[in-house]
């Protein structure tokens, strides 16, 4: 059951956290509309990208400084220039200018985009089709660890029956969601996020949002996920089936999943914080751990479908939450088994891992089945047995906070191998010896192998079929078919 109550979620208090935030009017909305076509947005684009060719790692520029200088200038103009098409964005836009400005005094070393970071706030203008012009250096995640100069166009997705669940029951204040509209080459990758902790600064802030391309997100399931689909022979269910032509309403179902998940990595009965604090640990722990915020995200929405399929009447609001809830569903089960299993390397994949749980718990719950080199499901069964993963996950995290961290990770390394099965060289499941059971953490995690859950000789045999599909879809964005 849900521990928080769909009801409290009303028109009312939409409109309530609209009015605290920055008004948008609609003209801000439609003040950035086609200027990714205009020259400036061309020649900022091309600064940047030529800035990254004279930037070291670091963001700074050792040779050919007065090129360089010539290319803040051109990125300087082009932000003032185009500023006025993004009036919500204002003191941002004057911040990076200044911060550009500074960085060219100071004889272009290292970075420091503190200033303009902090007046970035896109948490306050979650306005569907609103647009932000973004430009700092920064790495990006699943991409290059250069702090190269990078600039995006985005546009915010935030229909209203996300806004409903906002600010009702699924608060988070943090969470934006966004597409991308163009980019330089550092989002030309698999990176599906913006994060403010990406940005060259001096110190470190507190956060105030973080932000996830639901158009990139959606656009590589609906590609892998058909092609995944074919391979194995599986009958999609018609919802499922019309979110994979349907790019608009894929993003949609995205968004509503997501908001869960990330608003559910600081709740529940937590080992204090388990994934924020940087730290060193067995990739596994990582993995466990976003497993428990999709199954959270997935029971949530089963309770949210079960509530709202009972009432006799629903508005318009509630019926595009009812019928997005069954298509979080779809996209948890089948994001997870057909796309992150077998996207990236081997080495430490906790994503992957993920996957590959979740494909495993449901073929021995019996609900998911390979037979006569076929993949089926029993739909009505799922539910429940999704749900009890996301129960072990719970109580596995409940016991967490009366132990020991490392009696934590041997705790959780055994509910991960009482489902898949470890690689055959590994020292964790033969028995970690006892000097380093004795020491510290260190020792335990130099012990897990790179790969320690291996692929099963089904995921072997997805993998090699689908690995052109996967690698099609680097850079992918809304409208790439």
């Amino acid at each position: 059951m849900s521990r928080i109550e769909l009801a409290e979620a009303s028109l009312s208090q939409v409109h309530a956290e609209r009015a605290q935030a920055t008004v948008v009017d609609e003209t801000e909305v439609d003040a950035a509309a086609g200027v990714e076509a205009s020259p400036a947005w061309h020649r900022l684009k091309r600064a940047a990208i030529d800035m990254q060719s004279l930037q070291q790692q670091d963001g700074s520029v050792p040779h050919e400084k007065a090129r360089a200088a010539g290319l803040v200038d051109a990125i300087v103009a082009s932000i003032s220039e185009l500023a006025p098409r993004f009036p919500h964005d204002a003191a941002y836009l004057a911040a990076s200018v200044a911060d550009f400005t500074r960085w060219k005094s100071d004889g272009l070393g290292v970075p420091d985009f503190y200033d303009s970071l902090l007046a970035f706030h896109p948490e306050q203008h979650r306005v569907d089709g609103l647009r932000h012009l973004v430009v700092f250096p920064m790495y990006t995640q699943n991409g290059s660890h250069n702090r190269y100069v990078e600039a995006l166009i985005v546009e915010v997705i935030w229909p209203e029956f996300i806004a409903a669940l906002q600010a009702g029951p699924y608060s988070n204040r943090l969470f934006v969601s966004l597409r991308l509209v163009d980019f330089t080459p550092g989002y030309d990758t698999n990176s599906a996020v913006l994060f403010p902790e990406t940005v060259a600064m001096r110190e470190i802030p507190t956060f105030t949002w973080g932000a996830i391309f639901q158009d990139r997100e959606a656009a590589r399931y609906r590609r892998v996920v058909r092609a995944a689909s074919r391979i194995t022979k599986l009958e999609l269910p018609e919802p499922a089936a019309r979110m994979l032509d349907d790019q608009a309403l894929a993003e949609e179902t995205f968004v509503m999943w997501d908001i869960i998940h990330d608003r559910t990595h600081m709740r529940g009965d937590l080992p204090f914080d388990p994934f924020m604090i940087k730290q060193r640990m067995p990739y596994f722990l990582y993995s466990l751990e976003e497993m428990r915020c999709d199954m959270t995200a997935f029971r949530e929405s089963v309770a949210i479908q079960k509530k709202l399929t009972a009432q006799d009447e629903l508005t318009e609001v509630e019926g595009q939450i009812l019928a997005h809830a069954e298509l979080v569903q779809y996209a948890v089960i089948f994001d997870r088994i057909f796309r992150f299993a077998v996207t990236g390397s081997r080495v430490r994949n906790y994503d992957g891992l993920g996957g590959q749980l979740l494909f495993a718990w449901l073929h021995q719950h019996g609900v998911l089945h390979w037979t006569d080199t076929a993949l089926s499901f029993d739909w009505p069964d799922v539910p429940a047995a999704v749900v009890a993963l996301g129960d072990a996950i719970d109580d596995l995290y409940w016991h967490s906070i009366d132990r020991p961290k490392t009696a934590h990770w041997l705790a959780a390394y055994d509910l991960v191998r009482s489902v898949l099965t470890p690689h055959p060289a590994s020292a964790w499941a033969r028995g970690l010896p006892a000097e380093v059971l004795a020491g510290p953490p260190k020792g335990f995690t130099d012990a897990v192998l790179d790969d320690e859950f291996p692929l099963s000789m089904f995921y072997e045999a997805l993998e090699k079929k689908t690995r052109p599909v996967i690698e099609s879809t680097s850079g992918i964005r809304a409208g790439d078919e």
